[in-house]
């Protein structure tokens, strides 16, 4: 696989930062190359995580709203 760009770092990391930070254990990183990059985040609640619009001030919840806008503009989910 090649160098991966900004966008998939920022994904990658934003993904893990917040299953790390706001999920119980144990935590799971899968990367799988299949012509294009899959990234599976895993954690012990059974909830799906909920996109949230942070206001203008709030220094928190933009996380997954950036991640959904990076992937949406690369194409993918």
């Amino acid at each position: 696989m090649e160098e991966p760009e900004f966008g998939t770092e920022l994904i990658v990391s934003e993904l893990v930062t917040n299953t790390v930070r706001y999920a119980a254990a144990p935590v799971g990183l899968r990367l799988i190359n299949q012509g294009k990059l899959i990234c599976e985040v895993s954690d012990g609640i059974s909830t799906s995580p909920r996109l949230c619009h942070a206001r203008i001030m709030d220094e928190e919840s933009r996380g997954l709203f950036i991640v959904a806008q990076v992937a949406e503009r690369r194409g993918v989910r």
